[in-house]
């Protein structure tokens, strides 16, 4: 586990801790995190609403602005606003709350060159707003993040940046052809088309 610095709340290093254990020391976790990462169910969801649903609540609502300076903060910023909502409330309109905010901060984090330290696994997960962007641009983006990790990445971790960025490839697909995810349409209140009401029933599920 990491151990929590002057420059790094508790908060913050609880949420580090909890979704990439000893990730960002090594490069990438020691165990396999899948089940967690990309599992869901009742219980992961409502031991993440227990543990984090005060401090996502606050990450949505603007708050924990001193976590964005330091790439790890921000990371963890991130996590609270992209990834732990959708767990939280899941299947509901706030899933989706923190995106704007999160997208924000991957933004700025990729033109100032912040998010360049960072160990891979944190920087797959710095970049995955942009993978959940139904916005083309952040899409391409998020293509050309994950093929830059890939391509520089050492042998052991090409399997698992691989798969990220086949990932990343279909959901830039969808949002090309759609301008948006079909699969958020019921969530979000939105009617679907016919033709997302057809790809719903045949195409490609992944999370939210």
């Amino acid at each position: 586990m990491n151990t929590p610095t002057s420059t790094t709340p508790p908060g913050a290093q609880d949420v580090l801790d909890f979704w990439l254990g000893d990730g960002l020391q090594r490069g990438w976790c020691s165990d396999n995190r899948d089940a967690l990462w990309f599992g869901g169910g009742p219980a992961l969801d409502a031991s993440i609403r227990e543990r984090f649903g005060p401090l996502v609540e606050q990450a949505i609502g603007g708050g924990l602005r001193d976590w964005e300076p330091h790439i790890e903060t921000r990371l963890a910023l991130v996590l609270l606003l992209d990834q732990f909502p959708r767990n939280i409330h899941r299947g509901q309109p706030h899933a989706f709350a923190g995106d704007a905010r999160a997208q924000q901060l991957v933004r700025e984090a990729l033109t100032s060159g912040l998010d360049q330290p960072l160990a891979t696994v944190g920087r797959v997960f710095l970049y995955m707003p942009l993978v959940h962007a139904e916005d083309l641009a952040a899409q391409d983006e998020s293509v050309a993040r994950f093929q830059q990790l890939l391509d520089t990445s050492p042998a052991e971790l090409q399997e698992n940046l691989s798969r990220n960025l086949h990932f990343a490839k279909l959901h830039r697909e969808i949002v090309l052809r759609f301008g948006r995810f079909p699969h958020r349409n019921a969530a979000l209140g939105r009617t679907s088309t016919a033709e997302e009401s057809a790809f719903l029933k045949d195409g490609p599920r992944f999370g939210q």
